[in-house]
């Protein structure tokens, strides 16, 4: 079994590699016969290298979809009966709604103690919180914790001096000072809820696997009430089950781990991700804050192995209410992300560890590559030196390229379209067959969300692909992002403020549109899928961020609400009612 294993990853590792190559070289192609008409020139070329690149990254986030549609999680084993070892969940804290954050301890305890196994579980709430009135918060928070719950000598609260490291500084202080009472520890983040038993099974896997590093679970979004988080929502529960399974069975036993809702085994944590500091001045240099994609590659090269346990079910989180929110989050992950350049060559890891690492920097750079290819395109009249007729008379009419053109490009544009849409809509046919649909309000329904899923983040992508453009450059000029606070609860924006956090996307959208009118007329309706999205961005961001009213989006967790996220909802109810003095 195990060699067969070993095959189907070398197989599934070849086939997403192929698929970039294949997908890429094809688009590199088309786009070389797209300009053939009036000879190609190094600016021809370099547009075709840019449609490589940004065509292959899209292939390989299709093609890992496809594995995950093909393969099944295997069943893992787990020990019987009474635990022997002892597990400490942790939850850091920074800057966070004390009531809100102890109330998920609550809930979790709660659940943890009717399975039965609650004495071989601590809690311990690690604060990073910089302000002192808030802090202080904390503390009677926590009190009224250990009397509603009764937690004396197995829940605990500590707030650091100093917050060095950020969050993952916050755990390795733990693991350091405290780590050697527990076997495994569960990391968690101030949003994050999960089962009783999905916790329990977890310590049963590790109990079972003495080789087993970190095990991840596959969060789900809950509570999402805009627009724009029950999007998100609904394509955490119905897509990302089959992309991640793509990814755990590709990683293999170098699995992802996403900084919280896992399980770790604390020796090897201890042992092996002692986080270095990197050299130079922020953003590049200092602490890591993309630290759990490294954490997984050092427990890797130790022979730990990390590993995706995608069919636990029971862990649940929470997620951004709109596309700014989103944004200031996704500013911290590309620093993080750019800074693993800096570890991709590190002595010892394993070739898919620093496989992962380029991956990640892709995700933020793949954006510049689709936006320099745009801006190439309509400069290009001012490289060309032999002109082609877009106006065939002397009266100005829709421009248009000749037909051969026309085939090609539209070819190209069909390829790129279909790996964006292709995965997702063979996703719904498979769970539409195998009635995964039924949670999500049944094959119609499903399928109608999915639609609205593609033509939402269609519709959003030229925003996110601003903000992801602005996030790189800033961080190579040297500019620190930081670790900026989450916000949570109500996401709503008016149009004032969506405006003043857009406003220079519509302003790049108009000058983008106008410089395509005057230099190169025929690619203005090829253009105007990202323009006019880019101008709407205020409106966009303003509605998204609007309660969303409707049946579409309806996932599983609606339907029938987790017991703990119903426990959690009843346990903020009454402690807001009675607040702790």
């Amino acid at each position: 079994m195990d060699a067969f294993r070993l095959w189907l990853l070398a197989a599934g590792r070849g086939f997403q590699i192929l698929a970039a190559l294949v997908a890429g070289g094809g688009g590199f192609y088309l786009f070389l016969q797209f300009g053939a008409s009036d000879g190609i020139d190094a600016f021809d070329i370099l547009r075709a290298g840019l449609i490589f690149i940004s065509t292959a990254w899209l292939a390989i986030g299709a093609s890992g979809a496809f594995l995950g549609l093909l393969t099944r999680a295997p069943k893992q084993p787990e020990t019987s009966g009474p635990l022997s070892t002892r597990t400490v969940v942790l939850m850091p804290m920074y800057n966070e709604d004390p009531r809100e954050t102890f109330a998920r301890l609550a809930a979790m305890d709660e659940s943890l103690q009717a399975t039965g196994y609650g004495a071989s579980f601590d809690i311990a709430i690690l604060s990073d919180t910089r302000d002192d009135a808030r802090a202080a918060q904390e503390w009677v928070w926590f009190h009224h914790l250990l009397d509603v719950r009764g937690g004396h000598g197995r829940m605990f609260y500590r707030r650091r001096d100093e917050n060095s490291g950020k969050k993952a500084g916050n755990i390795e202080s733990f693991i350091a000072t405290s780590g050697a009472a527990y076997d495994f520890a569960v990391i968690l983040d101030a949003d994050s809820l999960m089962e009783g038993e999905t916790i329990v099974a977890l310590a049963r896997r590790m109990e079972a696997a003495p080789d087993m590093g970190l095990i991840q679970t596959l969060p789900q979004i809950v509570n999402a009430k805009s627009r724009f988080g029950r999007g998100q929502q609904f394509a955490a529960a119905f897509h990302s089950p089959v992309f991640a399974r793509g990814q755990a069975m590709l990683q293999g036993r170098t699995g992802p781990f996403w900084g919280h809702n896992a399980i770790t085994r604390v020796n090897a944590f201890a042992e092996s991700c002692g986080l270095p500091v990197l050299p130079g001045k922020a953003p590049f240099g200092g602490h890591i804050l993309s630290h759990d994609y490294v954490e997984a590659a050092l427990l890797a090269r130790n022979n730990w192995t990390v590993r995706l346990d995608d069919d636990l079910g029971g862990s649940y989180e929470e997620g951004p209410e709109n596309i700014v929110d989103h944004a200031k989050r996704d500013r911290r992950w590309c620093q993080g992300n750019l800074q693993h350049s800096k570890l991709i060559l590190a002595p010892g890891l394993k070739g898919w560890s620093r496989f992962t690492f380029l991956q990640g920097i892709l995700a933020y750079i793949s954006p510049l590559f689709w936006l320099a290819f745009i801006i190439a395109s309509i400069l290009a009249p001012l490289t060309a030196t032999n002109q082609p007729n877009y106006y065939p008379n002397e009266y100005w009419q829709f421009p248009v390229l000749p037909p051969d053109q026309t085939s090609k490009a539209i070819g190209l544009a069909v390829g790129v379209i279909g790996l964006l849409i292709m995965p997702k809509m063979l996703v719904w046919l498979k769970a539409a067959l195998t009635g995964r649909t039924r949670g999500f309000g049944g094959a119609g329904l499903a399928g109608l969300s999915a639609l609205a899923e593609l033509l939402s983040s269609s519709l959003m992508a030229p925003v996110f692909l601003m903000y992801q453009t602005r996030s790189v450059i800033q961080v190579l000029m040297g500019r620190d992002g930081g670790w900026p606070p989450n916000n949570r609860g109500d996401g709503r924006l008016n149009l004032r403020d969506a405006w003043a956090a857009s406003n220079w996307i519509s302003l790049t959208g108009i000058v983008g549109l106008i410089a395509a009118i005057w230099l190169t007329p025929a690619l203005v309706p090829w253009l105007l899928p990202v323009g006019l999205p880019m101008i709407a961005a205020p409106l966009i961001i303003m509605w998204s961020s609007r309660p969303s009213r409707t049946a579409l989006f309806s996932v599983p967790q609606e339907r029938a609400q987790p017991p703990i996220v119903t426990r959690h909802q009843a346990i903020c109810d009454e402690w807001a009612a009675h607040p702790a003095q």
